[in-house]
């Protein structure tokens, strides 16, 4: 990978990190709005380093090392960079399963936000679909079958990996439902400090599985990983110190990160496959998609007079 690859690579990272996790960076402003000054800095100084360095540090390696065992702990960390004939051709031979689980996950995470979840509708095609939301779990089950099905053809890891990537998300989307729940609770209640910052801690590692997960269709290599995700996640901490409310104005970047979640998802899936995907091609599409729904929500606080029929915002 060369230098401009590797630079594009991590803004795209970067970029999709941020704004994948607006929602926890509001969800970490109002829960600290009730803390006190100490507990606010360490959380925002030492929960940095914990959300760098042990969550989007230790995840995407121990996904990389579960996918290919033979490479070891170390090998599983440097495997992108080596030279050695081995190591490419364990990785080659696993990114497929690893793909596939990972573009599931993403696809089905896209579809839940276009039919069950609150939005401000950013395209003229979402009412439709959120008046269809009934039809979420028949949808994503049919297609869980299909990419089944066709996977059994190619390899039965590759399946494996989709079963994977449908049941991760459906973990990951209760811890989700219940931290939203009962951030209403952690705010009222008088609870202490240090369960304030712990409940964070635990908010942000599930908030962050999208964004270690989406990183997989961008590289494979794990310090690429964390050094992008890693400027994703102090950026989403400098938001939640005193841009919150400013961000939300911006009311499709949610949008954006939706539907490139959309593209990762699909590209992990065609890689997953065997249909190559060249690599400038995620963070181009991520570029582009929160580029344009950031310019639709700047050009709607300028001018609010927009066709009231795409833009209602459901409350």
């Amino acid at each position: 990978m060369d230098i401009l690859s590797m630079i594009m690579t991590i803004g795209g990272l970067c970029l999709f990190e941020t704004i994948s996790s607006i929602d926890n960076a509001i969800i970490n402003a109002q829960v600290l709005s009730t803390m006190g000054e100490r507990a606010r800095k360490w959380f925002l100084i030492w929960g940095l380093v914990f959300a760098v360095f042990v969550i989007r540090g230790l995840l995407p390696w121990v996904i990389v090392w579960a996918s290919t065992p033979s490479l070891g702990p170390i090998g599983a960390l440097t495997a992108t960079f080596s030279n050695d004939p081995k190591v490419l051709e364990a990785i080659e031979t696993a990114a497929p399963a690893l793909l596939m689980g990972g573009g599931v996950f993403l696809l089905f995470l896209f579809l839940h936000w276009l039919f069950l979840e609150k939005k401000n509708f950013g395209l003229c095609g979402e009412p439709y679909f959120m008046k269809k939301g009934v039809w979420f779990f028949a949808i994503v089950s049919i297609i869980l079958s299909i990419i089944v099905w066709y996977s059994l053809k190619i390899n039965y890891l590759v399946a494996f990996s989709a079963v994977l990537g449908s049941t991760a998300f459906f973990i990951t989307h209760g811890f989700k439902e219940n931290a939203e729940k009962s951030e209403m609770d952690l705010v009222q209640k008088n609870m202490s400090d240090l369960s304030k910052i712990f409940y964070l801690e635990i908010i942000d590692a599930t908030f962050s599985i999208d964004g270690v997960i989406g990183a997989f269709a961008f590289t494979l290599s794990v310090p690429l990983i964390i050094i992008g995700n890693g400027l994703g996640a102090f950026v989403v901490r400098e938001l939640t110190i005193g841009n919150i409310d400013r961000i939300q104005k911006y009311m499709y970047l949610k949008n954006g990160a939706m539907y490139s979640i959309l593209f990762l998802g699909l590209f992990m899936i065609m890689d997953g496959f065997g249909h190559h995907i060249p690599s400038y091609l995620s963070p181009m599409a991520t570029f582009l998609i929160v580029g344009y729904f950031f310019y639709k929500s700047n050009k709607e606080l300028t001018t609010p007079e927009i066709d009231s029929s795409c833009l209602l915002k459901q409350n």
